[in-house]
């Protein structure tokens, strides 16, 4: 069997985890809108539609709404899950399998890949109430959609890697903090060229910032592909080496 074969049926393994605890999902979806109402709340008024050039004639919920989607992208479970697998010893029976180490660690990705699109259209379809609609048309919805299941990819690629390492679900857990701080030193509230210079330079230096402006890019404008190319070219780089240091990790496993 391929290693793609063995990644598909992993990936569907995981897939029925996470469907047999459907309220997992539900801080996914919660948490992501409730930063989006209190945001468009706080600041709507002060960036109004009608005089506000950097939101091309959209309320500010399309601008805000990339924070979002990063965000609920940013809940991946894969880790966890993985790490149930190691304390009930399934993990080391994948291990002494033939099973490629590559497909152990594309399994996982695969599922989250697939509820990144769940979530990326539950959450797009939950904002036009607002006022948004991707500018960019069907393409940039699509766009929209891949781009967003990618950083889902990433940010779970790397949580698998500290699962890896750590062995425990609390250390998991923490140390998801530590990529949280990445996802608010991005141009959150305002475009970049507004920020005062040290946030500026924050942004600049923070990849996500190019994550975040391609899927603006997209809901704001029609296609401008430099921008665009940019976050998936951010986001291409990431997880190529969150693959290849997860499956470094497991070749290692001891």
């Amino acid at each position: 069997m391929s290693a793609a074969a063995q990644s598909w049926l992993l990936g569907k393994r995981a897939l029925r985890e996470a469907m047999r605890t459907p309220d997992s999902t539900i801080p996914t979806l919660f948490i992501p809108l409730f930063f989006l109402m209190v945001n468009v709340g706080q600041a709507a008024r002060v960036f109004p539609s009608q005089s506000t050039d950097f939101l091309r004639g959209q309320s500010y919920a399309a601008f805000q709404l990339p924070s979002s989607l990063l965000l609920a992208a940013s809940f991946g479970s894969a880790a966890l899950y993985l790490v149930g697998d190691i304390e009930g010893g399934y993990f080391d029976k994948l291990r002494a399998t033939p099973i490629s180490r590559s497909a152990i660690v594309l399994g996982r990705l695969t599922a989250e890949a697939a509820k990144g699109v769940v979530i990326t259209l539950v959450l797009v379809a939950l904002s036009m109430p607002f006022g948004v609609h991707v500018e960019s048309g069907p393409l940039g919805w699509l766009l929209v959609v891949v781009l967003t299941s990618a950083w889902c990819v990433v940010f779970s690629g790397f949580m698998q890697l500290i699962a890896l390492k750590t062995r425990s679900a609390a250390a998991t857990n923490s140390g998801g903090l530590i990529f949280f701080p990445l996802l608010f030193l991005t141009p959150n509230f305002v475009p970049r060229p507004m920020l005062t210079r040290p946030m500026e330079l924050a942004a600049t230096f923070n990849p996500v910032t190019y994550v975040m402006e391609a899927l603006r890019s997209l809901i704001l404008n029609d296609l401008q592909w430099s921008v665009v190319g940019r976050g998936f070219a951010v986001v291409g780089s990431l997880a190529v080496v969150s693959v290849y240091l997860n499956v470094r990790a497991i070749r290692s496993y001891d």
